[in-house]
């Protein structure tokens, strides 16, 4: 009896690793396509949703540009919002960086701090406001652009620097 489920629990794993190995070969086929070429190497089910809904009208088709003027396509739902838009861009230029120069890690905390996105000359700070409030529909190109934090958000654009020696050089 015992030997029994033995064989059927092997006989089990044997058909789910040969369903998996048969589905990345015919996904890794699907990719070589040249009708899919927008589709990551290894795409993730939120990515293949987006492209579906980008088919179906649901979502938008961004193009980003950078300072050097290259750019490249972002999909995002119509209902995104810069926070989202923000996400896609990170996640595009990390598969692009990753394809080019193999593993390098960029400080987004840091160009986030230092540039935005903008369009039409008007910059996407707010991060919970949605895309369409600021007019960007489907093929529509967004900036970066240098960030010069104003003083309505009260923070300041450097550091100050710590005086730890301060009290010392007074004279008693």
């Amino acid at each position: 009896m015992e030997s029994s489920s033995k064989s059927e629990e092997i006989a089990n794993y044997n058909t789910s690793t040969a369903k998996k190995a048969r589905l990345q070969s015919m996904l890794s086929v699907l990719l070589d396509d040249p009708i899919l070429s927008d589709v990551p190497k290894k795409p993730s089910l939120a990515d293949v949703d987006t492209l579906i809904n980008l088919e179906l009208g649901s979502a938008m088709k961004i193009s980003v540009v950078k300072l050097d003027n290259t750019s490249f396509d972002v999909a995002v739902l119509n209902s995104a919002t810069v926070k989202d838009l923000k996400l896609a861009v990170r996640k595009r230029i990390n598969e692009i960086e990753q394809a080019q120069m193999g593993h390098r890690h960029i400080s987004w905390r840091h160009v986030w701090a230092n540039y935005c996105l903008a369009h039409h000359n008007e910059k996407l700070i707010d991060d919970d406001s949605a895309l369409s409030v600021h007019g960007i529909r489907n093929n529509s190109k967004v900036y970066f652009l240098p960030h010069i934090l104003s003083r309505v958000y009260q923070k300041h654009s450097r550091r100050k620097k710590h005086r730890f020696f301060h009290g010392l050089s007074k004279r008693w």
